[in-house]
């Protein structure tokens, strides 16, 4: 089945209902679902990359995901304050074996976006390929092993294309963290290699709606057309000093460390980055809310509203 999309919206909308109209159900260790086997879906517009649905922007978790991979580690803690059911996937209480981190940074040694970027610049390989999933994920039993098999990496003429092949993807929770972090992962290796994106196309061997969640897509769907707007583009030139500076402000956000963003020495893109961080790691409201209004990219304010009013509500 193909599902060709300009935005994320656009590809649940058209993915949802398609799910909902099947009838044989998929018995799971996760709870009954039903599936749709051998799902690619095409996404023109990858910077469009939150859902600006009511149900389903949570900016927050996905980025926290984004940052837990580019941190090269796979720990519980950095992750639980973000997604708390993670915790039910750790065997020792401390790590998640099935963290992306350490197989995108330290696959046997190997960082390996690292080595797909050093090949790129040489040549436009179609051995630009990254690993996720590894032999020896079912050769033992683990709570939880990676969705996700590999990603490709094309560079043509009209910028840099991501294929990412996954064996199976939840699709109400997991498909758009997993489209979040991955185009944004495609965008920062765009500009390392000073390129712009290209499409974004995501297969999945199993794209499952368990039963627990059609309610919500049911939700999603009535909500209709949503409005397509983007994020801003990631700024020209080398993002990972950027990068290890939002990652160090998000250590002191955790803290609650007072701070001004605009003052990290990095371009407003990144401090609206550290000032999400700073919103979710704050409990006090005015706060939140002064955060809110220094936003440069104004498209983040519903998001910090929703946020504001869920920890009203006590969620």
């Amino acid at each position: 089945m193909l599902i060709h999309a300009e935005t994320l919206d656009d590809a649940l909308l058209a993915l949802y209902p398609k799910l909902l109209d099947v009838t044989s159900k998929v018995v799971s260790s996760r709870g009954d679902n039903v599936e749709l086997v051998g799902v690619l879906i095409e996404i023109e517009q990858p910077r469009a990359r939150l859902s600006r649905s009511e149900t389903r922007g949570r900016l927050f978790s996905s980025l926290g995901e984004l940052l837990w991979y580019l941190t090269g580690k796979n720990e519980l803690q950095f992750i639980k304050p973000y997604i708390d059911r993670y915790q039910d996937e750790s065997e020792d209480g401390l790590t998640v074996y099935g963290g992306y981190g350490p197989r995108l940074f330290a696959q046997r040694g190997n960082n390996q976006i690292n080595n797909v970027l050093d090949l790129l610049r040489q040549r436009p390989s179609r051995r630009a390929m990254i690993q996720i999933f590894n032999a020896e994920d079912i050769a033992e039993l683990h709570q939880e092993i990676p969705c996700t098999a590999t990603l490709q990496f094309l560079l043509r003429d009209d910028g840099l294309h991501l294929i990412v092949s996954m064996r199976s993807n939840d699709a109400y929770l997991g498909l758009p963290h997993d489209v979040f972090c991955f185009t944004m992962l495609q965008e920062i290796c765009a500009r390392s290699l000073n390129c712009e994106m290209g499409t974004y196309r995501h297969f999945v061997g199993s794209m499952h709606l368990y039963d627990e969640h059609r309610t919500h897509a049911k939700e999603l769907i009535s909500e209709g057309f949503q409005a397509r707007k983007r994020m801003p583009e990631m700024p020209i030139g080398d993002p990972w000093p950027s990068i290890m500076v939002v990652l160090d402000g998000e250590q002191r956000a955790r803290q609650q460390e007072k701070f001004d963003a605009g003052n990290l020495g990095v371009d407003a893109y990144w401090a609206d980055i550290v000032r999400l961080l700073q919103v979710f790691f704050q409990s006090n409201v005015d706060t939140m809310r002064a955060l809110r209004e220094n936003m440069s990219f104004k498209g983040y304010r519903p998001y910090i509203t929703a946020l504001i009013d869920r920890r009203r509500d006590g969620e």
